[in-house]
């Protein structure tokens, strides 16, 4: 990737877009600092450091915690990304729209995305004034003012801040290079991770000595990790397809093989991402309106992450959602009909729905070794992670939805990279 990194700087056009680009993530980094007026920051850094409130701010690379302005972050566009494509699968006309619509209905959805963003905003800002009112700074005008009036000028400012987040993404997205919001939550996650191991770093000089063997064994398994991790997020399954020849007027078309690659891991960290926010919502919920119940009490001990039961159950759901995300992504029916329409087919396999069937065997096969795959990555390293001794903030810095994002990410970005250098070193007549 550094290599990609130092042949795209040759090329103007792309040092422009990658200057852009880190422009635009610097203007978020800065806003991830700038306090909200209306908050008292110690106050609200104490709450939103732990539990589900810890793994957004974790994402979003501390603007939770620091009770900026882009406190909210990307997570409002992500969490209607997911409800938007459940719905369109949910709703006909929508379907309809996503398949068929073409670039109109590609600009409709994308509206429907960033009205439902602006909504789940709206709540997120809203939940969060009424249920930490403790942390609100009454006089931050120089004179006490009224606990609604404060309120609601935090609900703006945050709203703005997450709207305005979005917009930066989606700005990288299109003068920079590769996906504007994925950078945003990969730039975040590192720099949690950094300030986590410059923080273990500072212990040392202070004295702890002992926490060098432990930094040094925690960076050897994460090393370890990312390597297996990348090493199944590039394997795949290549069905080959072959294309009969066809001759129409003067001209032969087709008589080309070609393959459908089928990844291992095609899900991503969706299936995580929906089995923890899943089990942490209720307690989520309980710790913001009945935060001194028994129940609240009771879930946080037996079903609060890193328990035995949160494990399990979370295993149980990253393979029901794998199997439910594949199906979203990967339709054997309609790629088996443009594979007949074409006048291609599997060898060995008739077209139609014999062929359906074998791709929808392959896809499931896949599927639960990807399942697993998720399962193994979600429990296994930071159970070692802990075992190596590393600190707390370590393991939730370099958290499983932490690591498979930077690496997905990290691999995007390379093949951005090169694709838009191969493009811009064709030579074809156009460019004589």
């Amino acid at each position: 990737m550094f290599k990609t990194l130092i042949e795209a700087f040759k090329i103007k056009d792309l040092r422009k877009k990658i200057f852009l680009t880190l422009g635009l993530l610097l203007v978020y980094r800065l806003g991830c600092w700038i306090p909200c007026p209306g908050l008292n920051i110690e106050s609200f850094s104490q709450i939103s450091s732990d539990g589900f409130m810890g793994l957004l701010s974790s994402i979003s690379g501390g603007a939770l915690a620091n009770g900026s302005i882009l406190a909210l972050g990307i997570s409002p566009y992500i969490s209607a990304t997911i409800i938007v494509q459940l719905l369109t699968i949910a709703i006909p006309s929508w379907e309809r729209l996503a398949r068929d619509g073409g670039d109109e209905g590609r600009k409709r959805i994308a509206l429907y995305n960033k009205i439902c963003a602006l909504i789940l905003s709206i709540i997120q800002a809203v939940a969060i004034v009424l249920s930490f009112q403790n942390v609100l700074n009454t006089h931050m005008f120089g004179f006490s003012a009224p606990e609604w009036v404060v309120g609601m000028f935090v609900v703006i400012i945050l709203v703005a801040g997450s709207m305005f987040t979005y917009w930066i993404g989606d700005k990288i997205t299109q003068i920079g290079v590769s996906q504007g919001v994925s950078l945003l939550i990969f730039v975040g996650i590192l720099s949690t991770a950094s300030n986590s191991i410059l923080e273990t770093i500072v212990d040392i000089f202070n004295g702890n000595i002992d926490g060098v063997w432990t930094l040094l064994i925690f960076l050897a398994a994460l090393l370890v990790v990312f390597a297996f991790i990348v090493w199944i997020d590039l394997a795949e399954r290549k069905v080959p397809v072959q294309y009969a020849k066809q001759i129409k007027g003067r001209k032969m078309y087709g008589g080309q093989n070609t393959h459908i690659p089928i990844k291992i891991n095609a899900t991503g960290v969706m299936p995580i991402i929906f089995a923890t926010t899943i089990l942490s919502f209720p307690q989520l919920i309980m710790s913001m309106f009945w935060p001194n119940s028994g129940a609240y009490e009771w879930y946080s001990q037996y079903m609060g992450a890193g328990s035995w039961a949160y494990l399990c159950v979370a295993a149980l759901l990253i393979l029901f959602f794998s199997y439910f995300w594949a199906q979203v992504q990967f339709n054997p029916d309609d790629v088996s009909r443009n594979i007949q329409q074409n006048g291609g087919f599997i060898p060995g396999i008739r077209p139609g729905k014999p062929t359906s069937d074998y791709l929808k065997k392959i896809s499931n096969r896949m599927t639960l070794f990807g399942a697993i795959f998720l399962t193994f990555v979600f429990i296994v390293p930071s159970l070692v992670f802990k075992g190596v001794g590393s600190s707390d903030s370590l393991v939730n810095a370099f958290s499983t939805t932490g690591l498979l994002i930077v690496v997905s990410v990290a691999i995007e970005i390379d093949k951005q990279l090169n694709a838009q250098m191969m493009m811009r070193s064709y030579k074809g007549f156009l460019n004589k």
